[in-house]
């Protein structure tokens, strides 16, 4: 297969998903890994995507505003915001991670919670600095730009003294098999720590990340509480997930 076609491929499977995998990439061309990094790093260089450690991102334009930032699927992720606001209550210790679907989620919470709210998202801090009734804490740490979130061992050894009611956690990657798993190591570090200062896990996953993977492990399947996604609970495509006796909204 020529090299034009090969990004012509990634460039339509990166529109199609929102994300592109290397991995799967190599698997699905019958090509080396080296040779997708190259047609990564080579797009990466025109603008067309950001390349990140295992895969590729669209190129999003940065807001002006923190406000401002662009929500992929919002139709989807206010759906399962909605949902998972069943879940919090006044006098909650809440654990939340980074993602536009925990960001959709705390524009939903309503501006009379009473609760105490720990975040290492920017912009998620950024929202619930509105919430006039929450106590919130932003956890700080090493700045990973495109994400705007905070990594590294300052992270994880704040979560490791928290005792959190309930954490709500944004996902990349789930299926029945492997769990969740994370694009990014330092980003699962911070996953896994997360879940050990939490009584209960909490998944925010949209329908197009069910049954995918990406490299890096956060946990298994039966370690999780509950799954929320945008997807009718008695869907076909959540069967497994029911069967595996994780709770599924």
């Amino acid at each position: 297969m020529l090299k034009a076609e090969r990004h012509k491929i990634i460039m339509n499977k990166l529109i199609e998903n929102q994300k592109v995998n290397t991995i799967d990439l190599a698997v699905n061309l019958d090509v080396s890994e080296d040779t997708i990094r190259r047609d990564l790093n080579e797009l990466d260089k025109k603008g067309l995507l950001e390349k990140v450690y295992g895969g590729a991102f669209p190129i999003v334009d940065k807001p002006a505003n923190i406000f401002d930032i662009a929500i992929v699927n919002q139709d989807k992720k206010d759906i399962i915001g909605k949902k998972a606001l069943s879940l919090i209550a006044d006098g909650q210790v809440i654990i939340m991670s980074g993602g536009t679907t925990n960001l959709a989620f705390a524009k939903l919470i309503p501006s009379d919670l009473k609760a105490t709210i720990y975040t290492y998202s920017l912009p998620i801090a950024m929202q619930l600095s509105q919430h006039p009734n929450v106590e919130l804490i932003f956890i700080g740490g090493k700045m990973q730009k495109n994400a705007m979130v905070t990594i590294g061992m300052d992270v994880v050894q704040v979560l490791s003294k928290l005792k959190a009611d309930i954490c709500f956690m944004g996902v990349s990657s789930i299926n029945v098999r492997l769990g969740l798993t994370e694009m990014g190591y330092e980003v699962s570090i911070v996953k896994k720590a997360m879940m050990q200062a939490s009584d209960r896990v909490v998944s925010m996953v949209t329908s197009e990340k069910l049954n995918t993977k990406m490299p890096y492990g956060v946990c298994e399947l039966s370690q999780l509480n509950t799954i929320i996604t945008d997807l009718n609970p008695k869907s076909s495509i959540l069967e497994e997930y029911v069967k595996a006796g994780v709770q599924v909204l």
